[in-house]
């Protein structure tokens, strides 16, 4: 188990902190992206892929998150942007795919 940040006293544990994070991070996006398979076959039809309005609310919420939490906000609605778009071309894909 990695130290926490503030435990960090060299860059190696630093290091091993990021790497384990970013572990974590993965894991995280692999549950995120099996949400994206689960609406792909819920979804009525392929025009439900694309919400524009959820879309808005779901990179304002982490936007909001991310300044209730003291981190770059605008940094993280740009990555948050990155993601949902990434995640509407895989849904797209797996709509495709399962009804294609």
């Amino acid at each position: 188990m990695p130290k926490l940040p503030e435990d960090c006293q060299t860059m190696v544990e630093v290091r091993e902190g990021v790497d384990a994070t970013d572990r974590e991070l993965v894991a995280l996006l692999e549950r995120r992206f099996g949400y994206m398979r689960a609406a792909a076959r819920i979804k009525p039809n392929r025009e439900a892929v694309r919400d524009e309005e959820r879309k808005a609310s779901v990179i304002a919420a982490a936007k909001a998150e991310a300044e209730a939490r003291g981190i770059p906000s605008d940094l993280i609605a740009d990555l948050w942007e990155q993601l949902v778009e990434g995640s509407i071309a895989y849904e797209f894909d797996e709509w495709d795919q399962t009804r294609g």
